[in-house]
């Protein structure tokens, strides 16, 4: 294991240094042009470049002998590192450093140069490993941009005056080992990033969420403000209303009480008044599914669970029902577009699916869940996320199904109930630990969800994968984890995806389902983590608005839920 790990690692070394060596053999003219142009942009008060970077020298790696530079190699004119700490220099960030093609640590710390840092930094300085930009006085936004500098061990941006959010993206840098922001004005939520990344946020008063932080608060809405309002308001009129309406239906209650209702079981029909026609659609494990049409073309889908085992409680927390003695129906909204499994699995082999539905698909499935697991009172396991349980409207905006007849659980007894029957859920979603633990927990959940987001990004199905070699008998997740351990993980992307100027997305996503089906449950992000994001990799959709519902107070706790639904078998 430790000289497979060994030669891995050599490898990966072996192509980052061809990768840096393709396109930049010629390095040495733009270099020296790189800090020409970077003494010229920027103020030396102290004459720390001015008498040691002397351009008059010809001689090879004349460069390499300048204060604060290193090369590559001591006779070769190619700036590895630019160490320009503590000189005293004024001006804004010299954007001539994109000249140094080859430049992979910068420090400019401790000076006094201020303006914004570059929107389109990571363009400039794209092979960077370690920024320093600390103790100086950069202010703005911290750009976005720099999630796409994907080699980044080290980024320090403190001691300055820089505003606005930490940009979210920043949560997929999987090379991060040091981040620090301390000491600015920053506000918001921050990142979510791996276990092990040593992270500085103080003194930002704005600053919340992570494990370090306060948690986030919801603010307000203009909405939730007038309702607020009004009832305070019309409160003593509603009080006397409600007491009245409450008698008049407890006293209607028990009067129908002693009628026996729809004895033959037949007549549920005569109930949906207003539909043109009603026919059966399909037949599922817990009663048939019929489609109904509204006289103005609304079509709905009715399911009729006949001799139910399950309580009326249970059965009332569903969204639309109608219930008798003998009759339980449910009813919802159809779904022209099917499921997704459908969608990206067609029975012609090619899905239609471009990149920009797929993250629509992915943020809004997230939305949902992190709503049941975060924000639903009293929270809800769903224990059985696969792609054929997302299904999709007309806009292909995502509705999550196949609940379960669910009933509220405690924690402390789910080994004795949680999976009855053998009951898993679908091949290929199920989370290893649950055939040992028969435990079900959120991040349960997450590898099921994660599990579809591979799906997303790679088109293969989540137990039969078509771009593995003959000999590979895994399934999805396994083949994933073969890839990354052989460096090969953008081999996995579905290949009409790529090439359309989304690539960084792509591997943006990749990775967020990555960490998603770790084998360790602990490991896996929260809902609510993968849902910003996904969010955040879809920023400039503008697929999501700004919403107060799905900011958790227990971001990392959520394996410690004192109430939780938990989905039985059977589905809708």
């Amino acid at each position: 294991m430790v000289l497979h790990s060994w030669i891995s690692s050599s490898h990966i070394l072996v192509n980052f240094l061809l990768l840096l060596g393709c396109g930049i053999t010629y390095g040495t003219d733009t270099d020296i042009f790189c800090l020409k142009s970077i003494k010229e942009s920027l103020e030396d008060p102290y004459n720390y470049l001015k008498f040691s970077w002397d351009f008059n020298n010809k001689t090879e790696g004349y460069i390499c002998r300048f204060n604060g530079v290193e090369c590559w190699h001591p006779d070769e004119n190619r700036v590895l590192n630019l160490k320009l700490s503590n000189m005293g220099l004024k001006g804004q960030f010299p954007r001539g450093i994109q000249n140094c093609s080859s430049l992979t640590g910068l420090d400019l710390s401790i000076n006094k140069l201020s303006g914004t840092i570059p929107g389109d930094i990571s363009t400039l300085i794209p092979f960077a490993t370690s920024i320093d930009l600390s103790t100086n006085e950069f202010s703005g936004a911290i750009p976005v941009s720099l999630a796409n500098c994907t080699f980044l061990n080290t980024l320090k941006l403190d001691q300055n005056r820089l505003t606005g959010q930490i940009p979210p993206q920043f949560g997929v840098l999987s090379r991060i080992k040091v981040f620090s922001v301390s000491n600015n004005l920053l506000t918001g939520q921050v990142p979510i990033f791996r276990d092990g990344v040593e992270l500085h946020y103080a003194n930002n008063q704005g600053l919340c969420g992570g494990n370090t932080l306060a948690p986030c608060q919801a603010t307000p809405s203009k909405s939730n403000m007038a309702v607020i309002a009004g009832a305070a308001a019309g409160g003593v009129t509603l009080a006397a209303l409600g007491l009245g309406i409450g008698m008049f239906f407890f006293v209607r209650r028990v009067s129908f009480k002693k009628k026996e209702e729809d004895p033959e079981g037949n007549k549920w029909a005569r109930s949906l008044k207003g539909t043109k026609r009603i026919k059966a659609s399909y037949i599922g494990r817990t009663g048939t599914v019929y489609k109904a049409v509204l006289d103005d073309g609304t079509t709905l889908m009715v399911k009729r669970l006949q001799e139910s085992q399950y309580t009326e409680k249970e059965f009332m927390s569903e969204m639309g029902f109608c219930m008798t003695k003998r009759e339980r129906l449910l009813v919802y909204k159809n779904m022209p577009n099917g499921n997704l499994h459908d969608q990206l699995h067609p029975a012609d082999g090619v899905s239609t699916l471009d990149w920009t539905t797929r993250l629509k698909i992915a943020i809004g499935a997230a939305k949902g869940l992190a709503w049941l697991h975060h924000s639903c009172n009293p929270r809800i396991i769903h224990r059985n996320i696969s792609s054929k349980c997302i299904l999709l409207d007309a806009d292909f905006e995502p509705k999550i199904s196949d609940f379960g007849l669910a009933r509220l659980m405690n924690p402390i007894d789910t080994h004795l109930s949680t999976f009855v029957n053998g009951e898993f859920g679908d091949l290929g979603y199920v989370a290893p630990e649950y055939t040992r633990t028969l435990v079900a927990t959120p991040k349960g959940d997450i590898y099921s969800f994660g599990t579809v987001l591979l799906e997303l990004v790679t088109g293969e199905r989540p137990t039969n994968v078509s771009k593995a070699p003959e000999t590979f008998k895994g399934n999805l997740v396994e083949w994933i984890t073969e890839l990354t351990s052989n460096a090969k993980l953008h081999d996995a992307i579905d290949e009409s995806l790529v090439r359309k100027d989304v690539d960084s997305e792509l591997f943006q996503f990749l990775k967020v389902a990555c960490n998603c089906v770790s084998p360790t449950p602990k490991e896996r992000p929260t809902m609510f983590e993968v849902y910003q994001l996904l969010r955040a990799i879809g920023g400039r959709y503008n697929f999501t608005t700004e919403d107060d519902i799905l900011v958790p107070t227990d971001i990392g706790n959520t394996d410690n839920m004192q109430e939780l639904i938990v989905a039985q078998e059977g589905s809708y």
